[in-house]
């Protein structure tokens, strides 16, 4: 057996070994109904069956260790790109990660996933090689008071709402064009974040240099750093929806010829308007990109959905991007490219698709078609996805969970 195969063999094998022993657990040892998946309990998503996937230990009365998690993703796609200027088709592995989450002493999270192939550079890596190729994300959060809490170590940038959404909960092939040209990764930082009464924040420092060697990432301070903050304000029900959410978020980046993450444009600002009313949703999120060579880059992301079933829910996606340079905007890296999309001033992307909850957000196939066209070239992006996860969800609004008390968006 060659090296290749060997390597997606053990993979898979692993995968299904740790799944059938999550199911088992789960099975076996149930614990408390996990919250509606909206912050304000209110439902706009699809049933959860697992709530706790990937939970091994949680006693809030221990002195020592309160919550244990096993977690892990698993992301793969076929796509199909075909443009005027060229075409491409393939299947990838897209995400591949494992990792541990651990509360002790009541306030103290330790997060650690690892992470499989060469996923930085786009390209295909169907024989997870190498199959550890570090961390992308190794942390610690203290929660020091009610309304506070202090994460230190590799963790997510988290500007714009369309980037904070992690990975395990889009609902389209990759996130917007210009929320992917800011080129953030994650990196050391200091971040603070909390939630007072209708108010969320988080606001941090984070390094230029991002990897995954962690002794490279965190002491090459010679690559520039940034700063972020984001607030979010529940607005409850008071546009008439079930809920309603508001998000300004601002990053600025004091990026050099060292830098490898956030180093296109100085200062970026975005605010979203994420909105949910009976099996409907909507995001519309408004992002400026200042301080490029080639030109500000302005545009407009709205996400509707639509859930027909608690398994079935239709999706959609416009995009409008626009720059005062000729050159300003950049097709996106994966697909676009690859088919001969290149750069421009004027950007438009409709997406429709059709997701499929097999295990709510745990288990996820995803069929999706987007048409992109900028300054004569055009590209049709046919997808098919599989999204597995396992492990404790996210806080925050729509579409995020709301499971995991003390980690705050």
């Amino acid at each position: 057996m060659n090296l290749p195969i060997l390597a997606r063999f053990r993979a898979g094998s692993f995968l299904l070994a740790t799944a059938s022993a999550l199911l088992a657990q789960t099975a076996t040892a149930p614990l408390p109904k996990a919250k509606p998946s909206n912050a304000d309990g209110r439902r706009n998503a699809a049933v959860e069956p697992f709530p706790n996937l990937g939970l091994l230990v949680r006693d809030d009365a221990a002195s020592v260790l309160n919550e244990l998690w096993v977690l892990g993703r698993y992301h793969g796609q076929y796509y199909w790109a075909d443009g005027n200027r060229g075409d491409d088709e393939g299947y990838e592995n897209r995400r591949f990660r494992l990792g541990t989450q651990m509360r002790l002493f009541q306030d103290l999270t330790l997060h650690a996933q690892s992470v499989s192939g060469d996923q930085a550079t786009g390209t295909d890596f169907d024989d997870f090689d190498p199959e550890y190729n570090g961390f992308t994300e190794l942390w610690a959060g203290w929660r020091c008071h009610e309304s506070f809490m202090l994460t230190i170590g590799q963790q997510k940038h988290r500007f714009t709402h369309d980037r904070n959404v992690s990975s395990r909960y889009i609902n389209t092939l990759e996130r917007s064009m210009l929320t992917n040209m800011f080129r953030a990764d994650y990196t050391p930082a200091v971040t603070g974040s909390g939630r007072i009464g209708a108010w969320s924040y988080y606001a941090g420092v984070f390094s230029n240099a991002t990897g995954r060697d962690m002794v490279t990432a965190f002491t090459e301070l010679d690559s520039g750093h940034s700063l972020l903050g984001s607030v979010t304000r529940d607005l409850g029900d008071r546009l008439g929806t079930d809920s309603a959410f508001l998000n300004v978020s601002a990053v600025h980046s004091d990026a050099n010829d060292r830098s490898t993450n956030l180093n296109y444009f100085e200062t970026g600002l975005a605010s979203a308007l994420i909105l949910t009313r009976g099996s409907w949703s909507l995001v519309s999120e408004a992002t400026a990109g200042l301080g490029n060579s080639q030109g500000d880059a302005y545009a407009l992301n709205l996400q509707p959905g639509w859930f027909l079933t608690d398994q079935w829910q239709i999706v959609g996606r416009y995009q409008c991007a626009w720059s005062d340079g000729q050159e300003g905007l950049r097709a996106q890296g994966r697909y676009e490219r690859r088919a001969g999309m290149t750069t421009g001033d004027l950007y438009q992307a409709g997406y429709l698709g059709l997701n499929h909850y097999l295990a709510g957000y745990r288990v996820r196939m995803l069929y999706g078609v987007e048409y992109a066209t900028m300054d004569g070239q055009d590209c049709w992006t046919a997808s098919i996805m599989l999204r597995v996860f396992f492990g404790p969800h996210s806080r925050g609004p729509f579409p995020m969970g709301d499971t995991l008390p003390g980690t705050f968006f």
